[in-house]
This record gives C-alpha cells, sequence and structure tokens, in this order.
C-alpha cells in the first residue's frame, strides 16, 4: 500500500494532484483543513490536508500525464482533393455501420466513472461552503463550547477571533486529544495575557485627592464609601470627605450618613472657592475623597462644569464609575465626554446584577485603560474587590466552568 499526504488550497486542488500522482484508483483515506503559522498568528491560510493511499499490487488506471499528441500519415486510401479546394471526407462507421449525430451525441456522453467522481467533488465542495458558512464548524467539537461561551459573554468578535486562533494553533499544534481542563487553561493565559498587557489594575492611591466621577445612577456614592472604608480599616488613613453634588439633596444625606458610621469629616462645595477652602481644610489628611454630581453626561456641558467646581490643579486622581449593567455603546460613550479629564482607571459597577462580563475585557483592550475596583452588591464595607486580569478572567470563565 502506498500512501501519501498532499496539502492543497482547496480539495479540488489536491483531487487533481493526486489523479496526477496515484491515478484515478487512489483512495482517499482523510482531509482535514490545516493552518500556516502566518505573521505574529496573525494573517493565517487555510489549507486543506489529504491522505490518500493506492496499493501498486492491483492493476490500476495509470497517473494522468499529458501527452503530446502524434501526428499521425495520411490514409491510404483517403480520397484525393478535388479541384476547387473542397474535401470530401468517407462518413466514419462503427462496426460497419455510418455513425450519425445520436451516435456521435452518446460517444461524448461521460462514463459512469467520470459522473461518480464529480458527484463527489460536488459533495466535498458543498462540505467546504457550509464550512465556511457556519462560523462555529472552524473549530474542532473541544473548542466549540468555548467559543459559545465567548459568545455569550459578549466579546467583541474581532477579540474572539483572536482568542479563538490561538487556542487553535495550540489544538493543531499538539495530539487532538487534549482535556477540557487543558483547553481551559488556555483559555485562561490567552485571557489573561491580553488584560495584562494593557495597563496596572487594583486601587492603589499614588495622590492625596481621589475623585470619583461617572453618570447618575452607577453607584458613586456607595462604591465611595467603600473604598474609603477600606483605606480607614485595612490602611489605616485618615480620611475626609468632599462633596459637589449638590444637585440631590438625597446624595449629601447619603455620603453624611457614610461619613458618620466611618467617622470622618464632610464638606460640601457648591462652588471652586468651597472646594478650595474644603481642601485646605483638609490637607492635613492622608486621603480626600471627591462625590460628583451623577447627570446625564451624554451632555458635554455636564462634563465642563465639574472643572468650574474641582481644582484639578491639585495633587488629584480621578476614577471612572461605569456599570456593567449599561451597554457597552453607552459605556464608550460616557469615557469619551470624560476624556477632557484625565482618567487614571475604571471602576466596574453592579457586577451582581449581570452575568455577561465580556464587555469589562472589551473595555480594558480597546482603550489601554486599566481597572481599580469591582463592586458586586451594596453592603459597605464588602461587596467590593480590587480589580486583576485574573479576577476578571474568572469571571468571564464562569459561564464556562460551570
Amino acid at each position: 500500500m502506498k500512501v501519501k499526504k498532499y496539502v492543497a488550497s482547496s480539495m479540488s486542488e489536491a483531487m487533481k494532484d493526486i489523479r496526477q500522482e496515484l491515478g484515478n484508483d487512489a483512495v482517499i483515506l482523510s482531509s482535514k483543513p490545516v493552518y500556516s503559522r502566518g505573521f505574529l498568528g496573525l494573517f493565517r491560510k487555510r489549507n486543506i490536508e489529504v491522505v490518500a493511499a493506492i496499493d501498486p499490487s492491483e492493476k490500476h488506471n495509470p497517473p494522468v500525464k499529458k501527452q503530446k499528441q502524434k501526428k499521425l500519415p495520411p490514409e491510404k486510401n483517403a480520397t484525393p482533393p478535388i479541384p476547387g479546394g473542397i474535401i470530401e471526407k468517407p462518413v466514419p462507421e462503427i462496426n460497419g455501420a455510418p455513425i450519425g449525430p445520436t451516435a456521435i451525441q452518446a460517444q461524448s456522453q461521460p462514463t459512469g466513472e467520470i459522473l461518480k467522481e464529480l458527484a463527489e467533488l460536488r459533495d466535498l465542495v458543498k462540505g467546504i461552503n457550509y464550512e465556511t458558512s457556519d462560523i462555529e464548524k472552524k473549530y474542532p467539537a473541544p473548542l466549540q463550547e468555548i467559543y459559545k461561551t465567548l459568545e455569550i459573554q459578549d466579546i467583541d468578535p474581532p477579540l474572539r477571533s483572536e482568542l479563538m486562533n490561538a487556542l487553535l494553533n495550540q489544538w493543531f499544534s499538539g495530539n487532538h486529544e487534549s482535556s477540557r481542563d487543558e483547553i481551559t487553561g488556555w483559555l485562561e493565559a490567552e485571557l489573561t495575557g491580553k488584560i495584562e498587557a494593557v495597563s496596572s489594575f487594583g486601587g492603589s492611591f499614588d495622590k492625596k485627592y481621589i475623585n470619583i466621577v461617572g453618570p447618575t445612577g452607577v453607584g458613586k456614592t456607595t462604591t465611595l464609601a467603600k473604598i474609603a472604608a477600606e483605606s480607614i480599616l485595612k490602611q489605616n488613613k485618615k480620611v475626609a470627605f468632599i462633596t459637589t453634588d449638590t444637585y440631590r439633596i438625597a446624595a449629601i444625606d447619603q455620603l453624611q450618613t457614610y461619613a458618620k458610621i466611618l467617622n470622618v469629616p464632610i464638606e460640601v462645595a457648591y462652588n471652586l472657592e468651597d472646594f478650595k477652602n474644603a481642601a485646605d481644610k483638609f490637607a492635613h489628611y492622608d486621603l480626600i475623597f471627591i462625590d460628583t454630581a451623577g447627570r446625564n453626561f451624554r451632555n458635554q456641558d455636564y462634563v465642563q462644569d465639574l472643572q468650574k467646581i474641582i481644582d484639578f490643579d491639585r495633587e488629584m486622581e480621578t476614577y471612572l464609575v461605569l456599570s456593567l449593567t449599561a451597554k457597552q455603546r453607552d459605556m464608550e460613550e460616557i469615557f469619551k465626554q470624560f476624556s477632557i479629564i484625565p482618567i487614571k482607571q475604571i471602576i466596574f459597577t453592579k457586577a451582581d446584577e449581570t452575568s455577561s462580563y465580556g464587555p469589562m475585557l472589551n473595555f480594558i483592550v480597546k482603550y489601554g485603560i486599566g481597572a481599580a475596583y469591582i463592586t458586586n452588591g451594596q453592603d459597605v464595607p464588602d461587596d467590593i474587590e480590587k480589580a486583576s486580569p485574573r479576577l476578571i478572567t474568572k469571571m468571564i470563565l464562569g459561564a464556562y466552568k460551570q
């Protein structure tokens, strides 16, 4: 038995090579898609790998080879040319009977063997078209479940493709028998690597004034209280509050309640002068947390109002609070509106109110900005964790590991 592997750009090209080398009686043992390595994992080319075989001990049709046509000598009994340039040819015969149009048409019909090969090739082409039209069929069965998980987690299609291509490379470079745990490990490493390549993570305050901004309804005041409580109880910091949220009386009352519980002073700033006076008053404190008004920040004027109340020239760093229950498009628009203020990191809230955590990955990778905290409830000082690549990866993989 002679066995040989062929790699071609398509099944039809592979079949052509097989016929030319092994002949029409070759048998297809297996076929599968293979991918070239490409440049840095990108621009990979998809080919078809076909394993064919033939038994040389049996009589087979020889491989198809092109032969030069030989010029035949003129027939001895050929009719001589008739004056005037007209040549009269004898009517061909089969078994003594003339060949008419019907007989010639019958001879031009494909044989049964050719029809069979055409049918097989048609089925193969149909299979290839179906494979490329259904994206899940691009991947082996063990990877299809991971693809579905990434899709459910709302990870952007381009980023999803990058992750799946990386997993596919590892799958084909192995023995194609990797366990579920091994594949999960590959995905975990890819996700963590994507996030770690972006920026720093975890709330680490390098400056005295901590400004918390964001749209209405994302839980800014509660998040501020959680972070302040952690700074007091775990880091033994001396903390004070300044609120510029004079838009809602209830917001001032809420922060005053937290200030009373945590035993920290609070000042209300109605304008820039009030803010400067409060900042000077708390100059000897370790950290001063600033609560801002929750307004419709789709309006750029509201963002600019912050610059009229808060003294950004001080030793200050700003954190943008975004809710994971919001649409990713809205999150991105809010971030762009706040671009006039230097944003150090993102605080993602309401993780307990959604099961989709892919937008965190999308946002971090797209804008190259890290996350400080992730909140998952209303309890103060609990229900908050420092963000990290491992934590975000764990949340995304949660749906897959269940």
